[in-house]
């Protein structure tokens, strides 16, 4: 039972981590995020990338 609530918090805290790294991504000005090699439109693929792999 433990391991399943290890499991939870991990996920929450990933699912907190995408949501704050997708945010970041889409509010960066337009001109600093192709200066990076990223659209601002591509912050859930980009996120999603960063969190899960």
């Amino acid at each position: 039972m433990k391991n399943l609530f290890a499991n939870l918090r991990a996920e929450a805290e990933k699912q907190a981590l995408y949501r704050a790294t997708r945010d970041e991504i889409a509010r960066m000005p337009r001109a600093i995020a192709i200066d990076l090699g990223m659209f601002p439109e591509d912050a859930e693929i980009i996120a999603r990338k960063a969190v899960w792999g």
